[in-house]
């Protein structure tokens, strides 16, 4: 036999006498009867409203668990505020105390403000700016926390993990090749297509091969390559350092004397700085390559020519702005994953919340730098 065809089904049955209103409680109550245990457990309260004294009788309660027991206590609750007395007859020493224990409190529903809306958005106004001044706070903080910690390994180098920061370079650098190269072909591709395209109406489509030749070296190559290793990177940078701070791997490191910033952060951080650099010129080669491919093809301009004009469109500072703006934006992606995965929580939940805003403002960040580059180059006239 089942489970189900051994267990009785919980019923309430009426019972009229001299003293009152007598109700007899039979079967099982327990969680396992689920839908029919709470229709019985609002019956008990239907069929007493109407008098002043109730007897309620659990001799013939077979089963009797939390569930149930609290069911009986939310009617017994229910028909006290109705101003009708109850008691509990024929109560088995072990039921007695999983009632008294499962005893029924009601929550008073939390009260709404009423705010204007305009008042409303701007408290989220002020909220998210107040917030905003903590981060940069923290990330001001952090990196105080970071450069003093970078040199005190450089007056201890034995302190260093100089594995760990060859595991980071491969991890960040090597096998974010296939990807960054397919991304940046693709890119260099469609500017050329559009440049063509435009250029065309004024006759100048040879034009183009500056636009791609300054736009990629300058632009395009570092801040998609930066924006991929933010959330290719240092979305993992995040997830991993989010789990070990969940298990207190960071504490267990703490309680042996060592620097979580040294041993974990460290690699991390000088591994996105060595690696973005190599990714930016990778990422430069691979959207000319592409713009030279649908120059030739879109705009019959031949790989030959498409070298003539980029070598006079560009020189070599054109090429050095992005790989100087690299290692920047491959320490703000570090220090920001970093600092969002060690303020992970003790939940799933914190850490995906965590990850997702490490990836938000590491984007948010490189494209703020690139700009402000961008202005200081141009105000040097470089």
């Amino acid at each position: 036999m089942t489970v189900a065809a051994m267990q009785r089904p919980p019923k309430v049955a009426r019972q009229s006498s001299a003293a009152g209103v007598r109700l007899a409680l039979s079967g099982d109550w327990t969680l396992f009867a689920s839908h029919r245990l709470e229709e019985e457990g609002s019956r008990i309260v239907e069929e007493a409203r109407l008098d002043r004294m109730v007897a309620i009788d659990l001799s013939q309660v077979s089963q009797l668990d939390t569930a149930g027991a609290w069911l009986i206590n939310r009617a017994r609750h229910d028909l006290a505020r109705s101003d009708v007395a109850v008691t509990l007859e024929h109560v088995r020493p072990e039921h007695s105390t999983l009632l008294e224990e499962t005893h029924y409190r009601a929550f008073a529903a939390p009260s709404r403000p009423r705010l204007n809306i305009i008042f409303a958005l701007l408290a989220d106004l002020g909220e998210s700016m107040v917030d905003a001044l903590h981060e940069f706070y923290r990330g001001v903080s952090f990196l105080g926390e970071f450069v003093s910690s970078m040199i005190y390994v450089a007056a201890n180098p034995q302190r260093f993990r100089f594995t760990s920061l060859v595991a980071q370079i491969e991890l960040v650098g090597f096998r974010s090749v296939p990807i960054i190269v397919l991304i940046n072909i693709l890119v260099g591709g469609i500017v050329a297509q559009q440049g063509i395209f435009q250029l065309l109406k004024f006759g100048a489509s040879s034009y183009s091969v500056s636009l791609i030749g300054i736009l990629v070296l300058r632009e395009l190559g570092v801040l998609l390559t930066s924006i991929m290793i933010a959330g290719r990177s240092g979305s993992a940078i995040t997830a991993e350092l989010g789990s070990m701070k969940m298990r207190e791997e960071i504490d267990a490191l703490l309680v042996m004397g060592l620097s979580p910033i040294e041993v974990l952060i460290a690699p991390r951080v000088l591994g996105l700085v060595i690696s973005l650099p190599i990714l930016t010129f990778i990422a430069d080669i691979a959207a000319l390559f592409g713009g030279m491919l649908v120059s030739w093809w879109y705009g019959g301009i031949s790989p030959v020519a498409f070298a003539s004009l980029l070598k006079e469109a560009i020189a070599l500072h054109t090429f050095l702005v992005g790989i100087i703006k690299a290692p920047f934006m491959a320490l703000v992606i570090g220090l920001i994953a970093s600092m969002d995965g060690l303020a992970t929580q003790g939940s799933a939940e914190s850490l995906g919340r965590q990850v997702t805003s490490s990836v938000v403002k590491s984007i948010f960040m490189v494209i703020v730098m690139d700009g402000l580059f961008a202005v200081f180059f141009a105000a040097i006239d470089y």
